[in-house]
């Protein structure tokens, strides 16, 4: 991995105790350059900041050191907890849009040698806390996007992916999705948080709705042995 120091004043210390569980995924929406200066310019209202910027090159930059937090996911949720700088880590992968581009697989191949270390040095990160920004913030977000390879992330030993086997969910929908990680369908509608899970599991169609496709993979993900 080439890495290039590249600090930002845009952090914080981590709140006393803190514990690091969750790799969250982004990707930048913006050029190189002009994702780099946005992420350290401390003159902003709303400052933002990610521990690492991952070029297309595969070139990571390192803005934040990983023991303090960065402000990258904003209003978030996941397994019952808000505000997840404190307990995170933030990568943010240059992409213009995910939906439309693919990811280069010299990108890929940094971002898996660079979550590798990551998992290796904060090993409370279970598989099923390596999200995008679209798991912990529905609706508000969509990033990675529908073309990021999770799949590939997932036989790497990065994060989850189900199986489809044609199990039936037994139960509701959204009390699984609960289960998995996902916010409760209180401020977000239940049709933006299926939508969330079907862009990291089911990206071929993302419409929100619960169709027998989209609750077997839900299933089969909750069947995993990490999945208490």
């Amino acid at each position: 991995m080439t890495f290039v120091e590249r600090p930002s004043p845009n952090h914080a210390p981590r709140p006393d105790g803190t514990m690091v569980d969750i790799l969250v995924l982004h990707y930048t929406e913006l050029p190189l350059q002009e994702s780099l200066d946005i992420l350290s310019d401390d003159t902003r209202e709303g400052r933002v900041s990610a521990h690492y910027v991952l070029a297309e090159d595969g070139t990571i930059y390192r803005l934040v050191p990983e023991e303090r937090v960065a402000w990258h996911a904003g209003r978030s949720h996941w397994r019952g907890r808000e505000a997840l700088n404190a307990t995170s880590i933030g990568i943010e992968i240059v992409n213009l849009h995910g939906d439309r581009h693919d990811y280069p697989p010299q990108q890929i191949a940094a971002l898996i040698e660079l979550c590798h270390g990551i998992l290796a040095r904060h090993p409370a990160i279970e598989p099923r806390n390596v999200v995008g920004h679209s798991d912990i913030a529905p609706q508000r977000k969509i990033d990675p996007g529908r073309r990021f390879p999770w799949k590939t992330l997932a036989a790497a030993g990065i994060g989850l992916w189900p199986k489809a086997d044609g199990r039936p969910l037994f139960g509701e929908l959204p009390a699984a999705l609960q289960r998995y990680g996902y916010a409760p369908p209180v401020a977000v509608p239940p049709r933006e948080i299926v939508k969330a899970f079907q862009r990291h599991f089911r990206p071929a169609r993302v419409d929100g709705m619960p169709d027998p496709e989209t609750r077997s993979l839900l299933a089969a993900l909750l069947d995993h042995r990490s999945i208490k």
